[in-house]
């Protein structure tokens, strides 16, 4: 079972492909310990401002960042269910939110994004090891793929969404 190699704060803050360079300057990391090794991709929410989240996926020529905009919170009915499209788990309610980002360079200066239904609570890693269960399931699925192979899957996606962010 592997981890995400540590990432140092200068690299984090260079990693950011959809905000400006002063924009990610003034991005509030997480505080506290990381477990690196529960997780394969580094997400938050950014507390001085609960509407913005923050994704570093590791890539082949260093970690990609992404600025994403969560929806605000509402009322969903506990009886809707929704899949995450990064690890695939099913959660009941508000489990699985629409994740925005704006696109790099000038689409994204001119307003275009491109969105992603990510976990809510951006723990996937967590879900995938089984170290955290969703609040309530409406439907069981049982997969017969490893760990390594679903850690695998979940990256995959992820970085297809980075590289449509990329790509403007």
């Amino acid at each position: 079972m592997r981890g995400m190699e540590p990432i140092e704060e200068k690299e984090i803050r260079a990693s950011f492909i959809n905000c400006s360079k002063g924009e990610a300057s003034r991005i509030k990391l997480p505080t506290g310990t990381v477990a690196w090794d529960d997780l394969d991709f580094l997400a938050w929410t950014d507390p001085g401002a609960p509407l913005r989240s923050l994704l570093v996926v590791p890539g082949t020529e260093g970690p990609v960042g992404l600025v994403l905009r969560r929806p605000e919170a509402r009322r969903v009915s506990a009886m809707r269910s929704s899949m995450c499209q990064v690890c695939l788990t099913d959660h009941a309610g508000s489990g699985v939110a629409l994740f925005v980002a704006p696109l790099a360079g000038a689409s994204g200066r001119n307003g275009n994004t491109v969105g992603q239904y990510i976990c809510a609570d951006l723990a996937c890693s967590l879900y995938l090891r089984g170290k955290r269960q969703p609040k309530m399931r409406l439907i069981r699925r049982e997969e017969t793929l490893s760990l390594e192979e679903r850690i695998d899957r979940a990256l995959t996606n992820l970085t297809a969404f980075t590289d449509r962010v990329a790509a403007g």
